[in-house]
């Protein structure tokens, strides 16, 4: 619901103020109270709970993305796909990705972030467990494959829209960064889980059992948050709810040309772009990278290790910034910052050391130096798109997931031509390497952390819900 909060010269005024001045808000005072209601913070064990649900369904979100990439060699065989094919069937996720993160966000910026993430898991995991029959029933497989590759990009994009807007809503700003670190763990239990239990049941089963079980298990994860945290309540998503806005959003949509100017605000994108992208790469690439290089080795291990690694990097990385920013000794653009060097600055080092790698053993302990690190940046921009713009951060954060999912089809596509034009793996990392290290650039020079959607036009604050 877009309402104007105005504030006097603190434009960061806390809920309690804004609740014990209902006088001060714009719009009609059931509006008010609705926006009141919904933007109450957690409290700290109702935070926990929900640390806890949402961690488990980024994870199952991940065991349902990465089945396609664990599978992909098998299925190439089983099909006859090509590299060139098997990069267009991977690629495809993140053309549908990108359609749905703006809007994903502004919804959820206005009905709620848990709601557009319920009904996203429900309809994901089912299309994630009917994949296999689409594949063998289908008289093109290749075609089948890419259109429900897409489809997933499509239910799986609004996630981290909604999670970013349910985080800005509800939690407090020194607790942010451990939910974000935590939740955003959530891809490399994931990733861990399918890699080590995905790749036993891939070799025992058959690749159709990847696809059954963590498309299953997502169907089920929806239907207990469904059920126990939302309190299997009534229509979830109304058209009133999305119609609520009134006068107040077409201020909204003109001031989002003024925030998009902004260079802490171009900052973030770009920056968000190349994270994005080059994870994405390697997120589809490893598996082949690896059974290329490395014929004879265990799947299970280069599935699970570097993920492991990374769990306890990303919960390090989100206590590490709340505490840095809870103690005030410096500012937040600081903590961010020195979580991106670390996060795309010193990665790329060992990015750069797969180029050489000629032992498996070293190749897995490079792999896992670099995911490790690449987990800061949910302590970085992740969180810095909530200091810059709270009031629409879900559908900021979707602006930014939508430059980040489409340079991934370039690259995730891209990769598999330079693979096949060059014969050699040296070229990707390169690749990767440069664009993490643009990113990194461009957000040393220009990020903030100060607001930026605030409307300075008039003589008082004015708080811009998008």
């Amino acid at each position: 619901m877009a309402i104007l909060q105005k504030h006097g010269k603190n434009p960061s005024a806390d809920l309690a103020s804004i609740k014990d001045s209902p006088t001060d808000h714009f719009g009609p005072v059931g509006a008010q109270k609705k926006w009141s209601e919904s933007s109450q913070s957690w409290s700290r064990p109702v935070a926990r709970v929900w640390t806890v649900v949402l961690l488990l369904g980024t994870c199952l979100l991940y065991c349902a993305r990465v089945a396609m990439p664990i599978c992909a060699v098998s299925m190439a065989e089983r099909f006859g796909w090509s590299k060139r094919e098997s990069g267009m069937v991977l690629g495809s996720f993140f053309w549908g990705y990108c359609f749905t993160q703006v809007l994903g966000g502004y919804v959820s910026d206005r009905v709620g972030g848990e709601k557009v993430m319920l009904l996203s898991a429900a309809a994901w995991g089912a299309m994630t467990a009917f994949t296999p029959i689409l594949a063998h029933f289908g008289s093109q497989p290749i075609v089948s494959m890419t259109i429900s590759r897409f489809l997933m990009g499509l239910l799986q994009g609004v996630h981290y829209p909604s999670l970013a807007s349910l985080c800005s809503q509800k939690v407090v700003e020194s607790e942010r960064g451990f939910l974000m670190s935590t939740v955003g763990s959530g891809s490399y239990l994931g990733t861990l889980v399918i890699g080590g239990v995905g790749s036993l049941m891939l070799d025992m089963y058959g690749w159709e059992s990847v696809f059954y079980v963590s498309g299953l298990l997502s169907v089920l994860w929806a239907y207990c948050m469904w059920k126990y945290l939302l309190k299997g309540e009534g229509p979830i998503i109304t058209l009133e709810s999305l119609g609520s806005a009134g006068t107040q959003s077409k201020m909204s949509r003109r001031n989002w040309l003024r925030l998009l100017r902004q260079p802490a605000v171009c900052a973030v994108i770009i920056t968000h772009l190349c994270t994005a992208s080059t994870f994405f790469t390697l997120l589809s690439w490893l598996p082949t990278f690896f059974k290329d290089t490395f014929p004879d080795s265990k799947g299970w291990v280069f599935n699970v290790i570097p993920w492991f690694v990374a769990i306890p990097s990303s919960l390090f990385s989100g206590c590490l910034s709340d505490h840095l920013i809870s103690q005030g000794t410096r500012p937040h653009t600081h903590t961010h910052t020195q979580c991106h060097f670390f996060s795309m600055g010193v990665s790329s080092v060992f990015t750069l050391f797969l180029c050489g790698t000629t032992t498996f053993s070293m190749a897995v302990a490079f792999v896992s130096a670099t995911m490790g690190l690449t987990t800061f940046s949910h302590s970085g921009v992740s969180v810095n798109v909530q200091d810059l713009a709270p009031s629409c951060a879900g559908a900021l954060f979707g602006v930014m997931n939508t430059c980040g999912a489409f340079t991934g089809v370039i690259m995730v596509y891209f990769s598999g031509y330079l693979i096949e034009a060059t014969g050699s793996w040296a070229s990707v990392f390169a690749l990767i390497t440069v664009v993490n290290l643009l990113g990194l650039g461009t957000f040393l020079t220009f990020a903030e952390a100060r607001r930026v959607d605030i409307d300075v036009t008039k003589g008082r604050y004015h708080n811009i819900h998008i």
